[in-house]
């Protein structure tokens, strides 16, 4: 059922003509909303635009993140779901969010659970979120599982932040000096070939190499871009088959430096998720599998599909994580030392943290060996250009002196 809206006409109390755009249950409630708002209406009609332009803009993860800070808070307040998902709506400034609280709002009061609500967005809500959403709920415990659950989102999104702003900086830097070296190529380079050519010297030969890749690149530059376009596109194609896709993410988990950081960073995804939805009282197997799938290397997936056979058949978690030896000392020796003093869940959201510091170190450690070698890999390039050219015109003006 989609959320209704409603344009208005109404008079206000200096008998001035208002018009505009709400959102509510039906007619009746529009019209209580305006008289609320000391609106008298004269005209209102039912609209869906409102609707389709919220369903266009996506939703963040900043956008969840406030959400379950405000349903932590008035959860905790002992709100009822209803009221809550009322309340939220009139706080939430996102338009895509407001339509999604409204329809979880209609599907609570059609009497299903929060749970069941959210579980016709997966694009929105993760398994995880749902489960611990239903934990709580069956449990009566929800009060005391949303505040954990709204620290995961944060950290969750903390750590990616973290590793997007230190990328930034390299990123833009890479970019600055392909663009200056096509700009080099392609505009000025080219003006030296008339200043030889009236000449009528001998061209250098790193000079004569630079006007070919120049003229190379006036003419078929348009190709390297579309290779690179190709390039992605089959990248992402990969992912389409389940061989190829196990393929690429076994050459990805291969590679040095970049392999170990792909790694920790999927182990620290699946400990923070199974030490979550442990803590919240969901089952071992049950909370396995929902860990599984929020990890996003295939081949790391299909050795924790073999790690939940392994524990359905009475292995220990860190025996059976040992067994795949494709995962860090550290998980399954720490999960092993959490299964014997009963504190598992607890020893899982210490490693995942442990793992995302890990992370952290190494992108930082990354990021400030790659600022020096990009700025002299744009020195060399564009000064080498410039030296090579001006290299070759003082030459030339030697043999005509």
């Amino acid at each position: 059922m989609s959320t209704l809206y409603y344009k208005y006409q109404a008079f206000d109390s200096a008998g001035k003509v208002q018009n505009g755009q709400l959102n509510a249950e039906s007619e009746k409630e529009a019209v209580r909303i305006l008289q609320g708002k000391n609106l008298t209406p004269v005209k209102i009609q039912e609209t869906k635009q409102s609707s389709e332009r919220g369903r266009k803009k996506k939703i963040s993860n900043t956008d969840i993140l406030d959400f379950t800070n405000g349903l932590c808070t008035l959860v905790e307040a002992r709100v009822p779901i209803d009221k809550a998902l009322r309340l939220l709506d009139g706080i939430t400034e996102s338009a895509a969010m407001r339509d999604l609280v409204l329809n979880l709002l209609r599907k609570v009061k059609e009497g299903k659970s929060l749970a069941e609500a959210m579980e016709m967005y997966p694009a929105v809500f993760s398994k995880m979120y749902v489960n611990i959403i239903r934990a709580g709920e069956e449990g009566g415990i929800l009060d005391e599982l949303l505040p954990d659950l709204a620290e995961f989102l944060e950290t969750s999104a903390k750590t990616r932040q973290q590793v997007i702003s230190a990328m930034i900086y390299p990123v833009v830097l890479l970019a600055t000096g392909i663009i200056s070296v096509f700009l080099l190529l392609v505009f000025v380079v080219p003006q030296f070939a008339a200043m030889f050519e009236d000449a009528g010297s001998e061209i250098p030969p790193s000079a004569a190499f630079l006007l070919s890749l120049s003229t190379f690149l006036q003419s078929y530059g348009f190709l390297i871009v579309l290779f690179f376009v190709l390039l992605v596109f089959a990248w992402r194609r990969l992912d389409k088959d389940p061989a190829t896709r196990m393929q690429k993410d076994g050459f990805l988990l291969s590679l040095p430096l970049f392999g170990t950081l792909i790694l920790y960073k999927e182990c620290a995804v699946f400990a923070r998720t199974l030490g979550a939805l442990l803590a919240a009282g969901i089952p071992l197997i049950r909370a396995l599998r929902v860990s599984r799938e929020v990890v996003a290397n295939a081949v790391l997936t299909a050795h924790l599909q073999q790690v939940e056979e392994d524990v359905r058949g009475g292995a220990g978690l860190g025996i059976s994580l040992e067994k795949t030896n494709q995962f860090p000392t550290l998980l399954h020796q720490l999960v092993a030392v959490g299964e014997e003093s009963g504190r598992t869940s607890e020893i899982l959201l210490k490693s995942a943290a442990t793992f995302d510091t890990y992370v952290r170190n190494q992108m930082s450690a990354l990021v400030s060996a790659l600022q020096p070698a990009l700025i002299i890999f744009l020195a060399i390039a564009v000064g080498g250009i410039t030296i090579t050219m001006l290299s070759a015109v003082f030459s030339m003006n030697a043999v005509e002196f």
